[in-house]
Formats: structure tokens, C-alpha cells, sequence
């Protein structure tokens, strides 16, 4: 365990978990944020593993991690804490959309808070694409200020990074 919340724990991916890992990644709706491709069967397998042996790493700087409901060990999503193209400690989420709407988001995220707090980070980004929202209003609620606004790269929409300092 990575860490826990009131109703989640968050653990490192098993590749046992490739079944909701694909119904998270293979869904349109969750991955138009994202790079904007569901994913097959296939690329998920490679990408679950591609992600595992993340772990093993030295000096690691890639971290994602599954997200569980406590009460019945349900995979719901993932949580990622990385290193991004500008050294900064870039936190980021994704869930199945069965489960979204549900508070899980903003819970992973508020752990995850403050796990860094207790990893010493001084601050923590997150960036959003415009039409996301949803996303948009966790990162607000747990108080990241918004820092600049631009064009993504990858889906050639508006961005928002926004930045916390712990």
C-alpha cells in the first residue's frame, strides 16, 4: 500500500488488474482527456506492464498507482505522480466511468496531497484540458491556483495548468 484514505487504498498496479485497467483505457469517454484514443486489449497489456516495471526503476520518477474501494477491493482508477517535461511534481487521475460522480477523484487526490506533504514536495501541478470540467472543479476544490493557460500538444485543445504549493 502506497497509502490509504477513509474509503480508498492506493497500491501499486498488479497485472492482474489488466481486466478494469482496459475497461478504463479502452473507454472513449474517459480517454478524450487524456491522449484522446481508447486503447485496445493488447495495448493495454503493454502498457499495464510498461507502467509496472516503472517500480523497479532507479531514481524513478514515473509513478502510477491503482485506486481501490476499500470496502470490496474493487479497482476504480488510477493515480499517477510524475516528473514532468519541466521537472515539475505533476499529479494526474483517471477513473472508470462507472465511478465517476462519486467523490473517489477528489479522495485519491486529497491522499495523495498529502503523501507528497510527507515525501517533503514543495508543490504539485495538475493540468486540465479545458472541456474536462469535472476535473477541473476537484483540482480547484483542493485549492490549486491556476497558473497559465495554453494549447495541448497532443489533443490540440486549450489547457490549464494549475499549481499547489504544500
Amino acid at each position: 500500500m502506497i497509502y490509504q484514505t477513509e474509503r480508498l487504498l492506493i497500491r501499486k498496479l498488479e497485472t492482474s488488474d489488466i481486466v478494469p485497467f482496459h475497461e478504463m483505457q479502452g473507454n472513449p469517454n474517459v480517454m478524450q482527456y487524456t491522449d484522446g484514443v481508447a486503447k485496445s486489449y493488447d495495448e493495454d497489456v503493454l502498457d499495464l506492464q510498461r507502467v509496472i516495471d516503472f517500480y523497479t526503476k532507479p531514481n524513478n520518477d514515473f509513478w502510477v498507482w491503482a485506486v481501490v474501494r476499500k470496502k470490496d477491493a474493487a479497482f476504480l482508477g488510477t493515480i499517477a505522480l510524475i516528473k514532468d517535461d519541466e521537472n515539475n511534481d505533476e499529479i494526474g487521475y483517471r477513473f472508470l466511468e462507472k465511478y465517476w460522480n462519486n467523490g473517489f477523484a477528489f479522495e485519491a487526490m486529497q491522499g495523495l496531497i498529502q503523501y507528497c506533504k510527507a515525501l517533503g514536495l514543495k508543490e504539485l501541478v495538475a493540468e486540465v484540458i479545458l472541456k474536462n470540467k469535472a476535473s477541473e472543479h476537484i483540482i480547484k476544490k483542493a485549492g490549486f491556483q491556476l497558473v497559465k493557460e495554453y494549447i495541448c500538444e497532443d489533443l490540440k485543445l486549450p489547457e490549464r495548468m494549475y499549481k499547489l504549493v504544500l
